[in-house]
C-alpha cells in the first residue's frame, strides 16, 4: 500500500517521521489509499531521497547546527557516506584540532 523512507544524515528525522506515520498509519493499515503512496523526509531538496518524484516529500533541517563530539566524529562510518552522497557538496567535513591532533 505504500512506504516511508528516510535518507537524512543531516537532519534528525525521528520526530517528523513519527508524526507523519501517526497521522497516516490507519490509512496504510486498512489500505484506504487509492494507490501506493511514497512519503520521504530529506534534508536536501536536490533529489536526495527521491523527494521530487514522491507523493509527499518533506524537507527537514536543524534549527540550530547539531553539536559535534569531535572525540567520536572521526570514528563514525556514516560521515564519509553522507559527504560522498550529497549531490551539491553541501555536507563538508570540518578540520578541527582536538587534543593536539
Amino acid at each position: 500500500p505504500g512506504w516511508v523512507q528516510c535518507h537524512t544524515p543531516a537532519a534528525d528525522a525521528s520526530g517528523p517521521v513519527k508524526a507523519v506515520m501517526d497521522a497516516v498509519f490507519e490509512e496504510f493499515k486498512f489500505q484506504r489509499l487509492p494507490a501506493p503512496v511514497g512519503i520521504a523526509l530529506a534534508w536536501c531538496i536536490n533529489l536526495w531521497g527521491g523527494v521530487p518524484w514522491l507523493d509527499l516529500g518533506l524537507v527537514g533541517f536543524h534549527r540550530k547546527p547539531p553539536m559535534v563530539d569531535h572525540e567520536w566524529a572521526d570514528q563514525l562510518c556514516e560521515i564519509p557516506l553522507a559527504v560522498s552522497a550529497c549531490p551539491t557538496a553541501a555536507v563538508r567535513p570540518t578540520k578541527v584540532e582536538y587534543n593536539g591532533n
